[in-house]
């Protein structure tokens, strides 16, 4: 079970939690994982931009302690009601890591050491996000990090099914918040999940259903807020049907970036994605046209708007490597994209959201699409109005 920060925001949010804890322990051996209390992360973000020092070794010391509190203090609820639990952090069993600091990736999970654990305890509460770097520091998982750290425990252990507790009840065919009629899914493909998490569905972090799928471990999101049965993430095979769109999700983390007057030569787009690769910078979607001279191309491509400044500078430090005449960028954007399995084996699924944008006058300024999603980047201005939209067409609401 991973809890997030909204579920454990406070004393009474984390006595609900060890109430939920108190109804599943005798049923199965339980390992819980937590996030920090809502607010805290970026309240310690904050400390650490203050100081505005670049360590990202001590970076991580600072931001991974809120997860500290959290689990001393279900661990101490826990036992107080006789439940026997033990808290450890990431470095104690160890979860090992690689020295990314920042956004660490998970080497190895000692196992044996948290079955040990089991022969004395009947809960163990786990620090999401953190884990121990092959060097001795303690490193993070990056935001949402929690949820990696117990599918990867989930994982390691072969567990049944990992049930990942929010302050939503499940996963919605679109933003409830934008759609008043938008659905819950009852179940839904690894595949539909992972683009759903990589286009702007904040459910889950997208690391965590890529290891869930690549270890057909089942997982569950639901609320901690309400007893009801959430959504299951599955191997495809276990889908009965198919739908052609299953969802519509949105990003407003996305800013565009175009290099006007490259050379149109082998070569130069791979100078470019390398030179933002080598920083961990992921880019997205990506245009290239040729220039009315016939010699130069324009190429747009889109980044996280956090890593929209760094993204410029690297490029402008690279200007005689790349030889460009301009690069601008628009943060004012944002990405819409439809998901769904069903796309496969269904023909006309982008001509209808072309024509739906085209009939509401929302111009489209980039297209992406794979096997199972279509991307598009429009003004941000038109977000709602795209959204509610393209939800209507594909019939999402029924």
């Amino acid at each position: 079970m991973k809890f997030g920060g909204t579920s454990v925001a406070n004393i009474e949010r984390i006595k609900n939690v060890s109430s939920i804890i108190k109804n599943n322990y005798k049923k199965n051996k339980l390992i819980v994982i937590l996030s920090a209390m809502a607010g805290v992360t970026n309240s310690l973000q904050q400390l650490i931009d203050e100081v505005n020092y670049p360590s990202s070794i001590e970076s991580d010391l600072v931001i991974t302690s809120g997860e500290q509190v959290t689990v001393g203090l279900l661990s101490m609820l826990l036992n107080k009601e006789g439940i026997k639990s033990t808290s450890l952090l990431g470095w104690q069993v160890p979860i090992i890591t690689d020295s990314s600091y920042e956004k660490a990736k998970i080497l190895n999970i000692y196992k044996d050491n948290i079955l040990h654990y089991f022969q004395t305890y009947k809960v163990i509460v786990l620090a999401g996000f953190q884990g121990i770097s092959t060097e001795g520091k303690i490193t993070s998982l990056g935001r949402g990090g929690s949820d990696t750290t117990a599918v990867a425990i989930a994982a390691s252990l072969n567990a049944e099914r990992c049930d990942i507790y929010t302050d939503v009840d499940g996963v919605y065919s679109a933003d409830p918040n934008i759609v008043q009629n938008a659905k819950k899914i009852e179940k839904i493909s690894y595949e539909e999940m992972l683009e759903l998490s990589s286009t702007g569905t904040k459910v889950l972090q997208t690391r965590s259903v890529e290891l869930a799928m690549k270890s057909n471990l089942t997982l569950q999101v639901l609320s901690s807020l309400t007893n009801k049965k959430g959504t299951f993430i599955v191997n495809e095979k276990k889908l009965i049907e198919k739908e052609i769109v299953s969802g519509v999700s949105y990003s407003k983390d996305e800013s565009k970036i175009t290099i006007s007057g490259v050379p149109d030569k082998p070569g130069i787009s791979a100078t470019i994605f390398g030179i933002l690769s080598k920083n961990n910078i992921n880019v997205d979607m990506i245009v290239q046209n040729i220039s009315q001279d016939g010699v130069s191309a324009n190429l747009t491509f889109t980044v996280n708007s956090g890593e929209i400044n760094i993204s410029k500078k690297l490029l402008e430090e690279h200007h005689a490597d790349i030889q460009y005449n301009n690069i601008s960028s628009n943060s004012d954007v944002a990405k819409i994209s439809v998901v769904g399995m069903g796309m496969m084996s269904q023909t006309g699924v982008a001509e209808k959201m072309f024509q739906t944008l085209a009939d509401k006058k929302i111009n489209i300024l980039a297209i992406s699409t794979s096997e199972i999603k279509i991307s598009v980047l429009i003004d941000k201005k038109h977000t709602k109005e795209a959204i509610n939209s393209l939800h209507s067409t594909y019939m999402l609401n029924k």
